[in-house]
Order: structure tokens, then C-alpha cells, then sequence
């Protein structure tokens, strides 16, 4: 059954309208998965004579141990924004005799396929190899290398659980950032009782039935919640939810966009998944302190230009390069209404501007690190409005991912929405800004570079019209490849 399974999802890949896209997709990305999982071979190889070498008073070990707790931290959150969760259309599964827990226990084995379980392992195996070359005891250093492969299956299990749970999430980012900011300022290191319990792990081998027992009971309770709701009265029933309705006649002054603008608001706050994405613009406010309160950065005002597209551009980057996806499950029926692409595309751009002029408002408080610092902010909310927020909606043009808007309640949905296509489009956002500013600040100064930001950010608003004719072309040209891939089921 389970090669029935991998026959009826590549025969879904192969006839789908995104075959060829996704090919072109995956050997880029094919050759970014051998690039880091070198770079992982080789820090695994390389970390405990790195960690020698740095301290050698410390031994490697209790080195890792201390730390190794931030990376678990770390691999959760990464994971929340970026692990693709298991896929697949189950509906016509329900009505045939195909046992539940067959489809549940390999919806389950693809999630431990996950990049994200491999690439830990790529580290810890050649470490753990290095460990027992240099003569560590194997059963400490084989149960150590167990405890960890457990643990790292937990998160997997765990993001399964809370993924797209906002309240979870936060309490965890917020977590970190406190125990992050305690650690830097020698407050209190969170480091050391952590470093103690796992240090003790590694000194009791015989502990390691902990993690592996977390693991299977995770495992358990991820199965229960997949199967709570594996019925067929379940996937197809619609929930009855009480509307709230807001005046938002003041928008009508915008004319034609104004009906496209009304949406786009109702859609963010009726909907779980772009409350979510307000919630993470939001959030990248606070980018700046990562960046302007080290004293390192100072020196390197190419980096501080990159924090600055982030101040401002939040919005525009999260909501926006979801563009036309979020409209993907109306997607055919606005396209068959009497509206010209320009007004709907243009609407979606007034909104970028709002969110980047909001964004940049609420950044007054970086004046304390300074005019110049508050000048390259200033300078990134109008490049990011005269010329991101074009780079943003050509790439809705060539991401046909449908989002599905209110993802916590369905466990078998693409509840992250996220494809290495965005991850493409998104570079140019990033290092463009950055090569425009160091030119001319290497070639004249700190100012000149500021200068030549704006600049082009202005001539981005100038040329406008002429901008928007070739991307509405773009979206015009794709306009049946984009309803037909938003008709399908991924």
C-alpha cells in the first residue's frame, strides 16, 4: 500500500500544471540541499577540533552540551516557518477500504524524511565518529548520539502538533529572546543547567530511554490527533461562524481599488493564516535591535542596509509575496468578473505602501541609535515601496501555490505555504539594496549611498505606470496556468 501511496503522489507531481516549474525548482534546490549538507559534513568532522582548539580547557563535549540546547530552540522555530508538513488528498481515501492507521502511519514516515531531521544528523553522526576516534567511552558516546536523533524527532513531532499556533510560538520566541538577552548580559545563563542536564545525559548512559520514551509518546499523540479527525463527516463538514461586520466605507475615496481594498482587510482579520503573517510584519520591527545595538555592524553599513529593508518591508515581504495566493480559493471566480488586472494589482500595492509608511512611523524609536541609522531606514521604506513592492508582485506571477486561509483546522492541508520559488524571488529584494548602497558608499560616502537608495526607490514610484503595464502583462500571459494550478489539489 505504501508504494500505491508514492505512485498516486508522483503521479500527481507529473500531470500537474507546476511539473515543469518544480523540476527546475528541485535541481536548484538539489544542488543548495549537497551545498549545506557539505557545509554540515564538515562542521561535524571539524567541530570538536574547532571546540579544542577555541577552549581548550573546556572539553568538546561539555562545550556541546552547554550550548546544544539554543540549537534545539532554534531548529523548532526554523522549522515552525519553513518544514513543509506531509501533504495529501485524503478524501478519496475515505471511501474506499483503506485502513486509517495506514494512511496516518505514512503520512507520519514523511515527516521524518524532513531535511530538517536529515541535517542534524549529518552533523552529530561524523562528531559522534570524532568522539570515538579520539577514545570517548561508545556506550556514552552512542547512547549521547541516540538521545539527540530522539530529540530531534520530538520537535519534528512537535511542530505537527502547534504549527500555526500562534500563542505557542510566541511564548517560545519570546522565551528565547529573554533567555538570549540574560545569557548576553551575564544576568543569568540559561546555558549552565541546561549544559548540566545534558552533560548528565551523557554521563548516565542508561537515561537515554528518556528521550525515547518522549518520543514515542509524542509520536502516539500526534497519531490520536491525525486520527480525531480522519473521518469523512469531518473533512467535508463546513463550521458555522458568526461574522462581525466592520465599516469600512472611508476607503471608498480610493475609487476602484477601494472594493479589492475592503477584501483584502476582511481577509486579514476573518482568517487565521494572514493574521498570522500581520502578526510576523510585526515582529520584524524589532529587526533592527539584532543589528544596530552591536557594535560589529557598525563597520559593515552594507549589513545595516539589509536590516533596514526589514524594518519596513515586513508586510510587504510576508503578505505580499503570497500574491495572488491568497485569493486562490476565489481565484476563478474573480478572474471571470468584468475587472482589469491593473485595479486588482494595484490594489494590493496600495496596501504594501500603507503597511511600509505604517512600518516606518512606528520606527521613529531608532532615532536613538542616530540620524544615519534612522536615515537608512528612511531610505529603505522608499526603496522598499519604489521598487520591492514591484519585485514582490512580479513574483505573485510565478508563485501558483494555493494558501488555504484558515489552516488550524485541517491536519492534512499545506498548513506552511512555503516553496523554494519565494525563496528565489526573495533574493534580489535582499542583496539589490545592498550592492546599490555599498557602491556608492565605497566609491564617496556613508551618504551618497543613502542617496542612491532613495533615488531609486523614487524613480521606482516615478516610472510606475510603465512598471505596472509589463507586470500586469506577466499576470495576464499566466492568468489560465494560475487558475488551473489553483484548482488543484497539492
Amino acid at each position: 500500500m505504501i508504494n500505491r501511496f508514492l505512485s498516486f503522489e508522483w503521479k500527481q507531481f507529473s500531470r500537474s500544471s507546476y511539473f515543469k516549474k518544480g523540476i527546475a525548482i528541485k535541481i536548484v534546490m538539489a544542488f543548495a540541499v549537497l551545498y549545506f549538507g557539505g557545509m554540515a559534513l564538515l562542521l561535524g568532522v571539524g567541530l570538536y577540533f574547532i571546540l579544542k582548539k577555541a577552549m581548550p580547557e573546556i572539553d568538546p563535549m561539555t562545550t556541546v552540551n552547554n550550548y546544544v540546547l539554543y540549537w534545539f530552540l532554534f531548529d523548532f522555530m526554523l522549522r515552525y516557518f519553513m518544514q513543509q508538513l506531509p501533504v495529501m488528498n485524503v478524501k478519496p481515501l475515505m471511501s474506499i477500504p483503506v485502513k486509517r492507521n495506514t494512511i496516518i502511519y505514512y503520512l507520519l514516515g514523511k515527516t521524518t524524511l524532513s531535511f530538517f531531521n536529515i541535517l542534524p544528523l549529518i552533523i552529530v553522526v561524523p562528531f559522534s565518529t570524532v568522539l570515538l576516534v579520539q577514545g570517548y567511552p561508545v556506550i556514552q558516546v552512542v547512547a549521547w548520539l541516540i538521545s539527540f536523533v530522539a530529540i530531534t524527532l520530538s520537535l519534528n513531532f512537535i511542530n505537527f502538533l502547534v504549527n500555526k499556533n500562534n500563542l505557542v510560538f510566541y511564548t517560545v520566541l519570546v522565551l528565547v529572546a529573554t533567555f538570549g538577552a540574560l545569557e548576553h548580559f551575564a544576568i543569568f545563563k540559561i546555558s549552565e543547567p541546561a549544559g548540566y542536564a545534558f552533560n548528565y545525559l551523557y554521563n548516565t548512559p542508561y537515561l537515554v530511554i528518556l528521550p525515547i520514551v518522549i518520543l514515542v509518546g509524542l509520536f502516539y499523540a500526534t497519531f490520536k490527533y491525525i486520527k480525531k479527525g480522519f473521518y469523512l463527516d469531518d473533512a467535508i463538514s463546513k463550521k458555522v461562524k458568526e461574522v462581525s461586520g466592520s465599516d469600512l466605507s472611508w476607503l471608498n475615496r480610493f475609487g476602484a481599488v477601494a472594493p479589492f481594498l475592503k477584501n483584502d482587510i476582511k481577509l486579514i482579520v476573518r482568517n487565521a493564516r494572514p493574521r498570522q503573517v500581520m502578526m510576523m510584519s510585526f515582529m520584524f520591527l524589532f529587526y533592527g535591535l539584532i543589528f544596530y545595538t552591536q557594535e560589529t555592524y557598525r563597520d559593515m553599513p552594507a549589513i545595516l542596509a539589509f536590516a533596514s529593508m526589514f524594518i519596513t518591508g515586513g508586510f510587504l515581504m510576508t503578505f505580499g509575496q503570497h500574491v495572488p495566493s491568497w485569493d486562490s480559493e476565489y481565484y476563478k471566480l474573480l478572474m471571470s468578473q468584468n475587472i482589469p488586472y491593473k485595479t486588482y494589482l494595484e490594489s494590493k500595492w496600495y496596501l504594501m505602501v500603507a503597511a511600509v509608511l505604517l512600518s516606518f512611523i512606528l520606527s521613529t524609536p531608532y532615532i536613538y541609535f542616530g540620524w544615519d541609522i534612522f536615515g537608512m531606514i528612511a531610505a529603505g521604506a522608499v526603496f522598499n515601496i519604489g521598487l520591492n513592492s514591484y519585485l514582490t508582485l512580479f513574483g505573485g506571477a510565478l508563485n501558483r501555490v494555493p494558501v488555504e486561509l484558515n489552516v488550524k483546522a485541517k491536519a492534512f492541508s499545506n498548513t506552511n505555504g512555503f516553496n523554494p520559488t519565494q525563496l528565489l524571488i526573495g533574493l534580489p529584494k535582499f542583496l539589490l539594496p545592498m550592492l546599490i548602497f555599498y557602491v556608492p558608499y565605497k566609491l564617496i560616502s556613508f551618504n551618497a549611498g543613502l542617496i542612491a537608495l532613495a533615488l531609486v526607490g523614487v524613480l521606482g514610484i516615478v516610472l510606475k505606470p510603465y512598471i505596472f503595464k509589463l507586470i500586469e502583462g506577466v499576470y495576464q500571459k499566466g492568468k489560465y496556468k494560475t487558475i488551473a494550478a489553483f484548482s488543484e489539489k497539492q
